[in-house]
């Protein structure tokens, strides 16, 4: 017997502490989002400055893009790794495969974006007749935006790093495969007087203990249980068979005597 009812999963820890940090990482991404949008005016102006007059001016445009264009997919990552993590909690593979994905795709983003920041950071560059070198744009940076920047953003890029590689390992352990599995059917023994399990929309048939009985036959009226006949009594049948005869074998007698008396009557007279 099927149980209607699927048994109740219980969420293990791991994939509870891998939703945090799949939000902590979102958390991260807003953060590095907010500061790189309120210091883009700082940057826009610094490379104007070193590239006017020269065959690059017009590059701080560029660098706009690029700066708002890596905030946006940051927090669309962010905002997709939110809901996957809703949505893991509640035990669905295929947001279990999704966040592998995006969370593939991300890490490999902010790794790409880290080390392209530590390499800027390092590079000098020459300077030619009428091109600023990259070591003296780097300089002016330093001493236009808050001293905290850069370290903020390096610590909160490897930081995101980390969450995100974390999460994704919990989520492919053995407890997480168990949990995401989709749960089999249990099977229980027949209670006894209970009802069988119908197909969703069939009728019910009525449990054995309340089933009403059929009505029951007559031993008087006979084994097949239909109505009998009515008797007819032996005594008063052999009776009036017997009268019948006497009445009409006496009426014939005396009638036959009377005829011929009143015959030889009328003869001797």
């Amino acid at each position: 017997m099927v149980n209607p009812q699927q048994p109740v999963r219980v969420r293990p820890g791991i994939v509870t502490i891998s939703s945090y940090l799949l939000i902590f990482y979102a958390v991260l991404a807003l953060i590095d989002t907010v500061i790189a949008l309120t210091t883009l005016g700082t940057y826009q102006e610094i490379y104007r400055d070193a590239y006017a007059g020269t065959d690059a001016e017009g590059v701080e445009g560029v660098v706009v893009f690029m700066v708002v264009a890596m905030s946006l997919v940051s927090l669309l990552f962010a905002a997709g790794l939110v809901v996957l993590a809703l949505l893991n909690n509640r035990g669905m593979n295929t947001a279990r495969i999704i966040t592998w994905v995006v969370g593939g795709i991300a890490l490999c983003c902010n790794g790409v974006g880290l080390t392209f920041s530590a390499a800027g950071s390092a590079m000098g560059g020459e300077a030619s007749d009428d091109v600023v070198s990259q070591e003296e744009i780097n300089r002016r940076l330093e001493e236009a935006v808050p001293s905290w920047h850069e370290p903020v953003l390096m610590l909160t890029a490897i930081l995101g790093i980390i969450a995100l590689l974390v999460a994704l390992i919990l989520l492919a352990l053995p407890k997480s495969n168990e949990f995401f599995r989709k749960p089999q059917q249990q099977w229980e023994p027949p209670v006894p007087g209970a009802a069988y399990p119908m197909a969703p929309g069939g009728p019910a048939y009525p449990t054995t203990p309340g089933q009403p009985g059929y009505p029951q036959a007559d031993p008087s009226a006979g084994s097949s249980g239909q109505p009998g006949y009515p008797q007819a009594d032996p005594s008063a049948g052999s009776s009036g068979r017997s009268g019948s005869s006497g009445g009409d074998w006496s009426s014939g007698n005396s009638g036959s005597p009377d005829s011929s008396g009143g015959g030889h009557s009328g003869g001797h007279g």
